[in-house]
């Protein structure tokens, strides 16, 4: 008799997955679906599926697709998951040896035209808290030089965790429908994203290329595009935190309009992240754009929250361009990174954006910038400075974390940590942290940032070096 109870608890169960519900057991609160009801779909070599569609095509809501590697870690090949149902996992189970599961698009014409996805993984509508983690994808293209390593098309809640997305058109995309109800609380962890383009089309592919309600990228390395923006965004939203952003062929960042930047508190929140320009960039030397280019408006503001920020050009490091955008900078770290440049840039602004519309405090502009008289960025709560000690501690080796003389020179006056920020729209309240509680830890992911009463400006607290005993 256990059995068949067992059977019918499982079906009820997806029932009321199906419709967003879950069994209570005990010892737990009703919420999300609960994994003793979950199977597991195994991919693999003598498992029950040999290809992860297969498994797709299987899985019910609350599953865990559990993808082990080829063998000698070849890759999946001509990969095209198109996933409808929600709360599912795809993760990977690399063996020994192993960093993350391979899996290849090439060869898949990824062309999105019906239930064909655009992407080596897509999340469609409705495919609502599902989970992909711990792969590395590449190959994906298609005649419009958009096929992405993963594409979330208006699904809610969808987390990308620990990957490797590499040298395909995109490598992640995602749109909502111009609603505050698609596309809702992206999660993009723990990710290293590089390398994707396509120069048959240069300039219309990019590493990210965003949109929907809201975003947030925590933890990630994402650099070398192609031909493009290494992180584009359209959202409703944008929040990138302890992020390592660097070496873009173009900006680092374009944050710009659509349906969904129209609505008020359309904002960016930028917030720890080490943004680097390539000294060699051929293409657009900005360092972030916000504003429009497509003549849409822009309802918002990009704040800019302890980041690092180093660049060699004179092309300004904050770009405005629509109406009702405006930048508010607190305790950033803004540098020269070709010594005895001058006239650089702090903002432009173009399509009826105001310079008055920046803002902000506690900021150390070291280098050839200047205090702009337009700005509110006074000289009486900003620094502009040459400083003739070594910044960083190692660049050549991604290590961007201030070196003792520095830190010294560019401790805040006042404590950072009561800097507030505009919260995600639909992620947890429980999770909406404020500033320097984390930094960047290289390659892809985050460490907690050592306390201190009067903190350095930049993205990272200074490096610790142990000391002779008596001195």
């Amino acid at each position: 008799m256990t059995k068949p109870k067992c059977r019918r608890r499982r079906v009820f169960g997806r029932l009321l997955a199906a419709v967003g519900l879950t069994l209570p057991v005990a010892g737990s609160v009703v919420g999300f679906w609960q994994p003793a009801l979950a199977a597991t779909l195994q991919v693999g070599p003598g498992k029950p599926f040999a290809r992860i569609e297969d498994a797709n095509a299987k899985a019910k809501p609350g599953d865990v697709i559990l993808v082990s590697p080829r063998e000698n870690d070849l890759p999946y090949e001509k990969v095209g998951v198109y996933v409808r149902e929600p709360n599912l996992t795809f993760r990977a189970a690399p063996v020994r040896g192993t960093n993350r599961v391979k899996i290849s698009g090439k060869g898949f014409d990824h062309s999105g035209r019906g239930s064909i996805p655009r992407a080596i993984f897509q999340f469609n509508r409705g495919a609502d808290h599902c989970v992909l983690e711990g792969f590395e994808l590449f190959g994906a293209h298609n005649e419009s030089h958009n096929g992405a390593g993963v594409r979330i098309n208006q699904a809610n809640h969808v987390t990308i965790r620990n990957c490797n997305i590499h040298h395909n058109d995109m490598g992640i995309m995602s749109n909502g429908d111009g609603r505050p109800t698609t596309a809702v609380n992206q999660r993009i962890e723990n990710c290293s994203i590089h390398h994707n383009g396509d120069f048959s089309r240069p300039g219309f592919n990019h590493n990210l290329y965003l949109g929907g309600a809201s975003v947030t990228l925590s933890g990630c390395d994402i650099h070398h595009s192609l031909t493009g923006h290494n992180v584009k965004s359209r959202a409703h939203h944008t929040r990138v935190e302890y992020c390592y952003v660097h070496d873009s062929a173009n900006r680092e960042f374009d944050l710009v309009d659509h349906l969904d930047t129209v609505r008020p508190d359309s904002h960016a929140v930028l917030i720890g992240n080490c943004i680097v320009k390539d000294p060699h960039c051929e293409g657009n030397r900005g360092v972030i754009h916000f504003g429009q280019d497509g003549g849409g408006e822009h309802n918002g503001t990009l704040h800019l929250v302890h980041n690092t920020i180093v660049t060699p050009f004179i092309s300004p490091v904050i770009a405005l361009s629509a109406r009702n955008a405006k930048a508010h900078l607190v305790g950033n770290l803004i540098c020269d990174a070709a010594a005895g440049q001058h006239n650089q840039k702090i903002a432009h602004v173009r399509h009826g954006a105001s310079l008055q519309n920046i803002t902000g405090q506690h900021n150390w502009f070291s280098g050839g910038f200047s205090a702009e008289g337009n700005t509110r960025l006074s000289p009486k709560t900003n620094h502009f400075t040459r400083f003739d000690v070594r910044l960083f501690v190692n660049p050549s080796e991604h290590n961007y974390r201030l070196t003792q003389p520095a830190a010294k020179a560019v401790r805040m006056r006042s404590l950072a940590r009561t800097v507030d920020v505009p919260a995600t729209p639909g992620k947890p309240e429980k999770d909406h942290q404020r500033p320097l509680l984390w930094q960047y830890r290289h390659p892809g992911g985050k460490e907690t940032r050592p306390a201190a009463e009067r903190p350095t400006v930049g993205a990272f607290a200074p490096m610790i070096f142990p000391t002779k005993s008596g001195q």
